[in-house]
């Protein structure tokens, strides 16, 4: 049996895995609460690995160990601004959100940074929401399938658009059989994939350098300027502003609706919380230092590799046996397919859900659910044919867009403040608006693309709540 045989087998045999996850979730889904939040009778460690797996994509496994790879020791910011974030998201957000959508019956997030019924402004806040969660998740989405696309041509030689085609197939498939069950089910399958290639992987590849100082050594030796700098060898004011740049990652946590509404799905039982956060929180370690030691090794391991995002799929390849491979590589497709389910049921729900009629029949949201997912992915696909086919950059853009736009007024929602709908609508389009201005000016594409667009929204939301209230119509 060849390598590219066994792998496939290995890949087929994954794949109706998760196809079979989504017949069998499709007998769970009855209602509007079942497809979107599994009706909020998620266990902890499905819900803290599936919302760990949907929170980091392709990014983590392909992107991550990337920027490993050509930047050295500077990547090492990426490690506290991303498990800071998972920090904050289930030591702060995760015990407010959870209690104010079992109090409120919230299905999305966008019902609660829109605000009660009746309140002004609620539908335009609403469709602000939705356009930005569309708009942004159709490049997150496409970013996946590149994914997809790296990994079947990086093993089988495959083309893109073959790879890329196969890929959202799957992911389309079961996402519309069983909605948020076969979701969080299958991520949470995936989620341990993921952790096991979290091991794996580094552990070989450092094992193949030689031990922990043969990969230090290896790493001086490299021809990279600045490669052994924590700042990448740069001037004190660009260092500043590199460093702000990475840990401005972890300002986009609070505000990812497909990664916190597993918040408003996790049962509500004692100790729940905690062993979700334990495990969510341990798991986040464990995958991104993996990452950044693939990525490190892999410049000692594979000097000329040509496309810095597939040092993760090259170590699988080149390390293991051809079954192993397929379980490794298999981690990668996770990776694609929990991001990309979430965001694609997500964008569903923001639009049959929160534009949605209460007229509307539980079989009618469905189907119209399951028609957004199809419509989406086929944009995603064609933007993933014909646009940047950069990983890294695409996924902070789209991150960084949604967690600006939603974050603070988040916050602000679920800890209680009483933002008023007018300030609560310019925080949201301000927040996405900048980081959209931002990202597109060079210059300015970076720290101030994640952190100032964030500062100044929760700034607006901070100082609204704390004017005295002209009326109750004013209040959320």
């Amino acid at each position: 049996m060849t390598r590219e045989i066994a792998v496939i087998i290995t890949l087929v045999i994954y794949k109706l895995v998760l196809v079979g996850i989504g017949l069998l979730s499709s007998g769970r889904t009855r209602t509007a609460e079942d497809f979107y939040l599994g009706g909020r009778r998620l266990g902890p460690w499905v819900a803290a690995l599936s919302a760990s797996a949907s929170s980091s994509s392709a990014w983590t496994l392909l992107g991550v160990s990337g920027a490993a790879f050509a930047w050295g020791l500077g990547a090492i910011w990426i490690f506290p601004a991303c498990v800071g974030g998972f920090v904050f998201n289930w030591l702060v957000v995760a015990p407010a959100l959870q209690r104010h959508g079992n109090e409120t019956g919230a299905l999305t997030v966008t019902e609660i940074l829109a605000g009660p019924s009746g309140q002004p402004l609620r539908r335009t806040i609403a469709a602000a929401c939705s356009l930005i969660i569309v708009v942004s998740f159709t490049a997150y989405v496409a970013a996946q399938f590149q994914g997809a696309g790296k990994t079947f041509h990086q093993t089988f030689g495959l083309g893109m658009s073959t790879s890329i085609l196969l890929g959202a197939a799957v992911v389309v498939f079961y996402t519309m059989l069983g909605g948020f069950w076969a979701v969080s089910l299958s991520d949470t399958l995936q989620g341990i994939t993921m952790a096991l290639a979290a091991v794996l992987v580094p552990v070989a590849s450092l094992l193949a350098v030689g031990g922990p100082w043969e990969l230090l050594d290896g790493m001086r030796a490299t021809d990279v300027d600045g490669y052994m700098s924590l700042t990448r060898g740069m001037a004190t004011p660009a260092a500043a502003g590199f460093v702000a740049g990475l840990l401005g990652i972890g300002l986009g946590y609070p505000g990812q609706p497909h990664v916190v509404n597993r918040f408003m799905a996790l049962r509500a039982e004692p100790g729940t919380l905690i062993t979700a956060r334990a495990v969510a929180i341990g798991w986040a370690v464990l995958v991104f230092t993996g990452m950044l030691v693939v990525g490190w090794c892999g410049r000692v391991l594979y000097p000329g590799l040509e496309d810095k995002e597939t040092v993760f799929i090259t170590a699988a390849n080149d390390l293991f046996h051809p079954v192993m491979s397929g379980i490794l590589l298999a981690a990668v497709l996770s990776a694609i397919m929990s991001t990309a389910d979430s965001q694609l049921l997500v964008a569903a729900s923001s639009v049959t859900h929160d534009l949605g009629r209460g007229a509307d029949q539980q079989e009618s949201r469905l189907r119209k659910s399951r028609g957004v997912v199809v419509l989406l992915s086929a944009a995603a696909v064609s933007l993933a044919l014909y646009g940047d086919k950069e990983i890294f950059s695409r996924v902070l853009f789209a991150w960084t867009a949604v967690g600006n736009a939603f974050g603070p007024l988040l916050l602000a929602r679920v800890l209680r403040r009483p933002v008023p709908q007018r300030a609560a609508l310019a925080a949201i389009v301000i927040g996405f608006v900048l980081s959209v201005a931002a990202y597109s000016f060079p210059p300015t594409k970076g720290w101030a693309e994640r952190i100032v667009p964030f500062a100044l929204g929760l700034a607006i939301v901070w100082q609204a709540s704390r004017r005295p209230r002209p009326s109750p119509a004013e209040s959320p």
